[in-house]
């Protein structure tokens, strides 16, 4: 017994690896796709709404808000934006960097049940992060609330000094991801796009591959007490649970990772989706927190943009979550796009590449259209 139980959990550690390779490549193929497109990009506006929609397609391109913050923050300190036209630019790579853990969701369209669980989970942190964005930014354009928090904060903390932060699941995954890429690099004679297209091909095998093995071992393996667990934590405590997606996202530096991981566990039936949610909150703030010690290293515009990002998603909790009317909007949206899309799963690919990269294309190039 001991040692079918010693096997399961080096199984989940070994799988779970791998799914944090996957993840890991798969950005690393979509920076290489588009990482110079989408610098070009944030520079192309001062039209705010249109910089909502180029953070979202910047965002979903690159696959890392991290990556769309720091560019705004190297804009701004060069004066190429604004602090005020950077804000809408980091309201929609709020939007944008759920469509990781969407993508991971997919992993389990084959299996009906899993999949209706897994892809409500995933979608439920783009409806809250939507409806914070519909919610703040025409507050946000008339008076200005968030530059203006973002500044004062700065003023107060800017002489704090900070410390830069590496996440560790990127130590532990870099070996793999620079093995892949040497290997490919050094043998295949292809394009730098066509090797980006196999890095993905092979990251989301990887991927489906490592849901359906942590999925099926972890029924078995931690159903039990994880549901024990569960229910003396987080069922029974939501900011406790809320603190928990913080911290965690805070030591990984990735709220991609926190949901990602929490995309299996309720496909598995061990989370539900009301008892997730605080988690994925908890996981917005925790993102802004490490980017704010990071950005305390740096110049004054930097620690704005942070501070501003900290702001956005604490206001959207405030007003989203004390009131129970408004708390589960998110979580009711969420079922609701899931079983449609488990009836018809090409709703799912549609609902995909529609709202992260459609949508905000055709408004960017309308916007050129009938001009700025």
């Amino acid at each position: 017994m001991n040692l079918s139980r010693i096997s399961k959990t080096t199984s989940v550690l070994f799988f779970l690896y791998l799914f944090f390779v996957s993840i890991s490549l798969m950005s690393h193929a979509f920076e290489g796709f588009g990482s110079g497109f989408a610098e070009r990009l944030i520079t192309t506006t001062s039209n705010p709404f249109v910089g909502l929609f180029i953070g979202i397609l910047a965002t979903s391109i690159i696959q890392s808000s991290g990556t769309t913050t720091s560019m705004v923050v190297a804009f701004v300190a060069s004066g190429v934006l604004s602090v005020r036209s950077a804000i809408p630019i980091v309201m929609g790579a709020n939007i944008g960097t759920t469509v990781t853990c969407t993508l991971v969701a997919l992993g389990h369209i084959t299996r009906k049940e899993e999949f209706k669980r897994a892809f409500g989970g995933s979608i439920m942190h783009d409806f809250f992060n939507i409806l914070t964005v519909v919610i703040l930014f025409p507050i946000e354009m008339s008076t200005h609330y968030l530059e203006k928090a973002g500044i004062f904060l700065t003023s107060v903390f800017n002489d704090i000094g900070g410390k830069a932060i590496t996440s560790p699941i990127k130590i532990i995954v870099k070996p793999a991801i620079s093995a892949i890429d040497s290997l490919l690099r050094n043998n295949l004679n292809v394009s730098n796009f066509l090797l980006n297209i196999i890095f993905l091909i092979i990251a989301l095998m990887l991927l489906f591959l490592s849901l359906y093995n942590i999925s099926q071992v972890m029924k078995s393996l931690v159903m039990k007490k994880a549901d024990m667990v569960f229910d003396k934590v987080i069922r029974k405590n939501a900011i406790l649970a809320m603190v928990m997606g913080m911290l965690f996202t805070a030591i990984v530096r990735s709220s991609s990772i926190t949901t990602s991981l929490l995309v299996p566990l309720i496909a598995a039936g061990i989370l539900s989706l009301e008892h997730s949610f605080p988690i994925v909150l908890g996981a917005n703030v925790g993102t802004t927190i490490t980017a704010i010690l990071a950005a305390l290293t740096g110049n004054v515009a930097g620690i704005t943009i942070a501070f501003v990002h900290l702001v956005f998603n604490i206001t959207g909790i405030l007003i989203l979550y004390p009131f129970k009317i408004l708390r589960w909007i998110p979580v009711k949206l969420a079922r609701f796009v899931a079983e449609m899309c488990t009836r018809q799963k090409i709703f799912a690919l549609f609902y995909v590449i529609g709202l992260f990269y459609l949508v905000p294309i055709s408004l960017i190039l309308l916007s050129r259209f009938f001009g700025k």
